[in-house]
């Protein structure tokens, strides 16, 4: 398989806070909204730069979405940002109304997502924001994989003219993408090509695919592995494309089983090209308390997971 190495350990919401500087150098309409927490989604740097193009809204989440909704009539490109759990379930219908509806011009930037939130428990650890955020009309949802790609999306999404979803987390990870890659919405990014199966991860599970395909690749199983870092809208020709050659394929997520990539991976296969499917994600439970490693092995969202997944799906094949 092609050999990925780190660059390093960062977090992805430091990509974001990055990548909000540079748009924020690019575009003098780009605007900064934060529910309360500047230092938990590393927005200091823009608002050092541009004091007089940010609004702390406190605690108050429903507020920030309509002053954001509200932005956009003058021209503005509002990044609203506060913590996944809070800015969906919370907010879901100012949102709704005001965003997706009104298809405004509102990006959604959401840390501390799944369960890798660690110790702060099930109330933050949000695990079906992917599912709510896809099904409104209208609303782009992305889940970049590491620092550089977090920082390129953050980039993509003001340029695109439209609500968008950026998800992103507390936890470091490794960080192995190229700085210099564009970052295409929509656009499925190839890691690794196979023949045996095609394994479809988001987030900071691409890692974990990288690393079960060496462990399969030295058991003689070529898995294929594709980075969906933009949930919807789903790249459906390079999904099909690989499972028309694999006939297999297993899908991973830091999400819910209903209502993730999963999900939208099975409904295209089910309608288009009926293939075996394993998932791993979280069935249909809350998260709890716990260090980011315990609660991967715990929900079965590890490496040795992804690894059995496509065990048993070659089985069914």
């Amino acid at each position: 398989m092609k050999k990925y190495t780190s660059s390093g350990n960062k977090d992805t919401r430091s990509g974001f806070g990055a990548g909000l500087l540079e748009v924020g150098r690019k575009n003098p309409n780009a605007v900064a909204l934060c529910a309360d927490l500047i230092g938990s989604l590393k927005m200091n740097d823009f608002i050092k730069e541009f004091p007089d193009r940010f609004i702390q809204t406190g605690i108050a989440e429903a507020n920030m979405i309509g002053i954001s909704a509200g932005l956009t009539i003058g021209g503005k490109v509002p990044f609203a940002g506060g913590f996944a759990g809070f800015l969906t379930g919370r907010v879901y219908d100012q949102i709704r109304q005001s965003v997706a509806y009104s298809n405004k011009n509102v990006k959604i930037c959401a840390s501390h997502a799944g369960v890798t939130l660690g110790e702060d428990g099930a109330t933050h650890q949000i695990l079906e924001d992917l599912g709510m955020m896809k099904m409104l009309p209208n609303m782009v949802v992305l889940c970049p994989c590491d620092y550089n790609q977090t920082k390129a999306a953050t980039i993509a999404m003001a340029e695109h003219v439209g609500p968008v979803y950026l998800r992103f987390g507390r936890p470091v990870v490794p960080n192995f993408t190229s700085p210099d890659e564009k970052f295409e919405i929509g656009k499925a990014q190839m890691i690794n090509e196979g023949k045996d199966v095609t394994i479809f991860a988001t987030g900071h599970l691409v890692w974990k695919a990288i690393e079960a395909c060496e462990i399969l690749e030295a058991k003689g199983i070529s898995a294929e592995i594709i980075n969906i870092h933009t949930i919807k809208p789903l790249d459906e020709k390079a999904v099909l494309e690989s499972v028309k050659k694999t006939k297999a394929v297993v899908t991973a997520e830091e999400h819910m089983m209903n209502g993730g990539l999963g999900d939208s991976i099975m409904q295209l296969l089910g309608r288009k090209l009926p293939t075996p499917v394993e998932m791993v994600a979280v069935n249909d439970k809350f998260g709890e308390s716990g260090t980011p490693e315990q609660l991967l092995e715990k929900y079965g969202l590890d490496t040795k997971d992804i690894v059995v997944a496509v065990e048993r799906v070659l089985e069914r094949k």
